[in-house]
């Protein structure tokens, strides 16, 4: 429970202070403002490893495989979780688009298209062979994580 008439320990590093610590300083200097909310440090990043072009091979996600297989048929295995259990339904349809979150799908037959959220996404099938390797050059197309 916070306590106004508590001092703080200021961590001026990582933009934040903790109630309940009394607050110290280092002789010859003031105490330094501490923002309204709490922030991090930043965070370097891994350079690539597959070289120019190339997607780092932790980049391996399901929407870039799905990306390398856009104009194929899939059937898109999903469960939802409902009131009294789960429930399992498949989508067949083209690939049109995959994000981080999502995958569109068109229906060919119907002219529907079905924008899934990858939440629910179980597995997905193709009945032909898929692409996997990621075709140099055209990887720097595709946003970075």
């Amino acid at each position: 429970m916070y306590n106004p008439n508590v001092t703080t320990q200021a961590y001026p590093q990582y933009g934040y202070s903790w109630p309940g610590y009394p607050q110290t300083q280092t002789p010859g200097t003031t105490s330094p403002a501490t923002p309204a909310f709490p922030t991090t440090p930043a965070v370097p990043t891994a350079p690539p490893v597959g070289g120019a072009g190339m997607l780092p091979l932790e980049q391996s996600f399901i929407e870039n495989i799905l990306r390398l297989n856009r104009g194929k048929v899939a059937d898109v295995h999903m469960t939802f979780e409902r009131e009294g259990g789960s429930q399992s339904q498949i989508f067949r349809g083209v690939i049109e688009a995959a994000g981080r979150d999502h995958i569109i799908l068109s229906d060919p037959e119907t002219g529907k298209r079905y924008l899934l959220l990858t939440v629910y996404l179980d597995y997905v099938t193709f009945n032909e062979p898929i692409e996997y390797s990621y075709p140099i050059g055209q990887m720097s197309t595709y946003a970075p994580r």
